[in-house]
């Protein structure tokens, strides 16, 4: 980080060389998982390893064929270390983390980390916090899933105060939580959270591109060159809002009947949704390439979840040449000019995101125009930069000093015509 004339700091587009530091990054999720997190991680973890920082990643061991204990890795400055895993209930295709603080504060005494990143709050990110403090290591933390404002979906709303009670607990014994977004950091101060700081997300624009649109798989939906077609990305579970999505959808076929709904992902209201929407295409869970082909042979990306951190889909679509139509928050708050490349309603104004989705579904040339300004904006958001962030941290955590927040350079936005 540098300091301009007027003492503020701002992230070093060409920072200084940098000692090599010894990181341990602590998550209940990784790839091949496929969630936010997992990806998120796995890009910090990537980046890092480039700057040629030695990373120890700690995670559950994702299948009963993999073995645990720490693998041989051909990258000496790469080591990972697996633990014990059991399925999270109602996410059984994640698992959660079982190991004690005994066994890691024996791992980091023969084998001291320079700093402890905590991305995941579920037993072996606390059993880990623990361990980083009985041995004096700097730790960091990140917020990354809104795990109270699940409760309420899943009928067990009273649940809300003593989740964020644990949560605040947990973070607060941490030098610094890093979360992607100032709305959900002013949130989590108002709730006592301490040291909080906003780290943003990067988005991959090589592979989510719009040269990955494929007339075969528009083809393969039943649609003309001309059809509008709405994509949807994300876990298909009551957290994601999808009555709306379902209301916005019904709404613009009134005004464009050929209007068709094409779904990634799955999940518990995969079943109800199809009973909403028998006509839709329900793609199941795509990854890589398969994934941003996905995304680029739509027209529009609709995102009515109110749940979320960020929202990594939401870059990942705009890279792909796909306005948004999003409430105004998280990285559609960020990223999203209205009338440029998508459209913003007012967080939780459900008739406005439909009177919205009903205007766009009107005009597939203005989607296109709308699209490519999208691509624009994504450009502009680069992993590079995050990880400077992140590196920047680690550093200020090594040196015994607070953690400053920098000043963020908003995601450079188009213009209206």
């Amino acid at each position: 980080m540098i300091a301009t004339p007027d003492n503020t700091l701002m992230v070093d587009e060409f920072p200084a060389q940098r000692r090599s530091l010894r990181v341990s990054i602590v998550t209940e999720t990784y790839p091949p998982e496929v969630n936010g997190v997992a990806r998120t991680i796995a890009c910090v973890v990537e980046g890092l390893r480039e700057r040629n920082h030695e990373i120890q990643l700690i995670r559950p061991n994702q299948s009963k064929a993999e073995p645990r204990g720490e693998q041989a890795s051909e990258d000496m400055l790469f080591h990972e270390v697996l633990m014990r895993g059991l399925p999270i209930p109602r996410y059984p295709h994640l698992r959660m983390g079982l190991t004690s603080k005994k066994t890691l504060v024996s791992l980091w005494s023969r084998r001291r980390p320079d700093v402890v990143h905590i991305a995941t709050e579920g037993p072996m990110g606390w059993s880990a916090l623990q361990a980083a403090v009985q041995l004096k290591l700097p730790v960091c933390s990140d917020f990354r899933t809104n795990f109270h404002a699940y409760s309420k979906h899943y009928g067990i709303g009273w649940l809300h105060k003593p989740i964020m009670a644990y949560l605040r607990k947990f973070h607060n014994l941490t030098q610094c939580t890093m979360t992607p977004d100032e709305g959900l950091r002013n949130e989590l101060s108002d709730y006592g959270f301490r040291n909080v700081v906003v780290v943003s997300r990067g988005v991959d624009t090589q592979l989510f591109n719009p040269q990955r649109r494929s007339e075969a798989l528009r083809q393969s939906w039943g649609v003309q060159p001309d059809d509008p077609v709405v994509v949807h990305v994300g876990r298909l579970a009551p957290e994601k809002n999808l009555g709306t999505l379902a209301m916005a959808y019904e709404a613009m076929r009134k005004v464009a009947p050929r209007t068709r709904l094409v779904l990634v992902g799955d999940g518990p209201s995969r079943k109800e949704i199809q009973q909403r929407c028998p006509e839709a295409i329900f793609a199941g869970m795509r990854h890589g390439e398969d994934l941003a082909a996905h995304y680029a042979s739509g027209d529009l990306f609709v995102f009515p979840s109110m749940t979320e951190t960020f929202g990594n889909v939401t870059p990942e679509a705009m890279a792909c040449g796909l306005p948004v139509l999003a409430y105004d928050y998280a990285a559609a708050s960020q990223m999203v000019l209205p009338g440029v490349n998508g459209e913003l309603a007012p967080f939780g104004n459900m008739p406005d995101f439909v009177e919205r989705a009903e205007r766009l579904a009107q005009d597939v040339s203005r989607l296109r125009t709308m699209g490519r300004q999208a691509r624009e904006t994504a450009t502009q958001v680069s992993w590079d930069r995050v990880i400077n962030s992140i590196e920047g941290i680690y550093q200020e955590l090594t040196s015994g000093a607070p953690v400053s927040q920098p000043v963020r350079r908003k995601h450079a936005q188009p213009q209206p015509a």
